[in-house]
């Protein structure tokens, strides 16, 4: 059971890099790191399509690695 939680927590976290990677970029972001951010105070919009999809993969295989790590770390503990 341990090696293979291992092992899925291995897949996941390639598939995390993957996912962050396929993302699109927000150039938008190193402005506002000089500014302050004051452009975009009124500029929030929602993400929509394959950026909206991204970020949903990234938030679910995140949630996925959090939950077998623990699992793997009780595993561990009382062996």
């Amino acid at each position: 059971m341990y090696d293979i939680l291992l092992i899925a927590l291995l897949v996941i976290s390639v598939l995390i890099i993957i996912a962050v990677m396929m993302q699109p970029s927000k150039q938008q972001d190193a402005l506002n790191a000089l500014t302050g951010g004051a452009g975009e105070l009124f500029a929030n919009r929602k993400a929509r399509g394959f950026e909206a999809v991204m970020q949903r993969a990234t938030a679910i295989l995140g949630g996925l690695f959090f939950v077998i790590a623990l699992v793997l770390v009780y595993l561990s503990a009382h062996k």
